[in-house]
């Protein structure tokens, strides 16, 4: 196999990783309906399943965790068995009888994903071909849509067997879980890090230390960079993480559409994702202004959101903001923060710092998650308002602090940041 078919196998099997946690969240949105008709389930139960799902809190753990691991132990021990894990989480949302297993579920799976996204994205980076960086995320990013759209077809096309259709969705994501895992006992360790390891390991005495301790992600200069990382993405997934998890709810709910015109409109949306992705952020991020171009996507989001703010949830005004903030968003702060959260932080350093970024964002979105069902009873202006600033305010955080790394090698990128520091 050539050094470039490896590599994009190596990208594919590692961003499956987004794959599994896409579809987790959107197989748990297109059943939340059914669940609720079929439990009886309380509005405050419902934020609780939004708030420890795959999409939220439990992710947010298991990133924070795993992503030390992986900077401790190597990224290949962590990708490699946590889909295990995964499958077993799985199994008990296939298998739910009662409403405490679709919790009890919900955080086994989101912890094995919030694990596996440093590990995986971690490897993308520091695998890739120098200059290839964003095109190789974007495949990740390819797939974390692709997830969605499967999971939401087979919804739609099992629909007619109301939570039984949704127990089979559930059990494909666990039989890929599996099949995942048997591919990557093949890949290989990530030849940065084990390089960046083995420094430390024969450093000699007095030498300066390889950044590896917890301690080094606290200094001025990854601070900043955390912060600049949760506040860009930490806003913006406010506004996904309720479209993601909640939004074919709201169309029943609110836009009184039938479970199968939500799931069709939400799978229809993820779609064009895909398509801005090929041809704006996999095309352009390596060799443009990633500032310009982030601060574009931000504008055709804000646009899209505003239309439910300002009109009646109907079928048209719903297809329109799809479009829109898909299209946006495809190459906008979901594809980015996959990209800088890698860059921007040392090897040893890399999985640790997304881990505990990618936590603040997920507990913070858990926490949003209790408050959607209530506002969205009491009035979906509001909440539709709320969400539109929401993107206001990620797209002003990129806009003054989105850094310009179009071009460059990792080694590159680590050596400018040490000396302006």
């Amino acid at each position: 196999m050539s050094d470039a078919r490896g590599q994009w196998k190596n990208t594919i099997l590692a961003g499956l990783a987004n794959y599994i946690d896409a579809g987790s969240i959107v197989s748990g949105s297109a059943a939340l309906a059914l669940w609720v008709e079929q439990y009886h389930l309380s509005t405050q139960f419902v934020g609780l399943l939004g708030a420890f799902s795959a999409n939220a809190i439990s992710a947010g753990v298991g990133a924070l965790v795993g992503g030390r691991l992986c900077d401790r132990v190597g990224r290949k021990k962590i990708y490699q068995y946590d889909m295990l894990f995964y499958a077993f989480g799985m199994l008990w949302l296939v298998f739910a009888m009662q409403p405490w297993m679709i919790v009890v579920g919900f955080v086994l799976v989101g912890l094995a994903v919030g694990a596996d996204i440093p590990a995986s994205w971690s490897l993308i980076a520091e695998m890739a071909p120098d200059g290839a960086r964003g095109r190789h995320s974007g495949v990740a990013q390819v797939l974390w849509y692709l997830g969605p759209v499967v999971v939401l077809l087979l919804s739609l096309a099992l629909a007619p067997l109301g939570v039984l259709g949704a127990r089979i969705v559930f059990a494909h994501l666990a039989v890929v879980a599996l099949a995942l895992t048997a591919l990557r006992a093949r890949m290989l360790e990530s030849a940065r890090w084990e390089r960046a390891a083995a420094a430390r390991t024969v450093a000699p005495a007095g030498a300066a230390p390889v950044a590896a301790s917890v301690h080094e992600l606290f200094s001025p200069r990854h601070i900043r960079a955390m912060l600049f990382l949760v506040g860009m993405y930490g806003l913006w997934n406010l506004w996904a993480g309720t479209n993601g998890f909640f939004f074919p709810f709201i169309l029943r709910t609110v836009g009184s559409q039938s479970q199968a015109m939500s799931v069709a409109l939400q799978a229809g949306g993820f779609t064009v994702s895909m398509l801005s992705i090929g041809l704006v952020f996999m095309r352009l991020s390596d060799r443009v202004n990633q500032r310009a171009l982030f601060v574009a996507a931000s504008l055709i989001q804000i646009g899209g959101m505003a239309l439910l703010a300002l009109f009646p949830l109907t079928l048209p005004v719903a297809m329109v903001y799809l479009f829109l903030t898909q299209f946006g968003g495809g190459f906008g702060q979901q594809s980015f923060f996959q990209l800088w959260s890698a860059e921007l932080f040392p090897t040893l350093l890399r999985a640790t710092a997304q881990g505990l970024t990618f936590a603040v964002v997920r507990i913070g979105l858990g926490l949003w998650s209790f408050f959607v069902p209530v506002l969205t009873a009491t009035g979906f202006a509001t909440l539709a308002w709320i969400l539109t600033g929401f993107l206001v305010a990620s797209g002003l955080v990129g806009l003054v602090w989105a850094p310009r790394h179009e071009g460059k090698t990792l080694e590159q990128i680590e050596a400018e940041r040490a000396s302006a520091s």
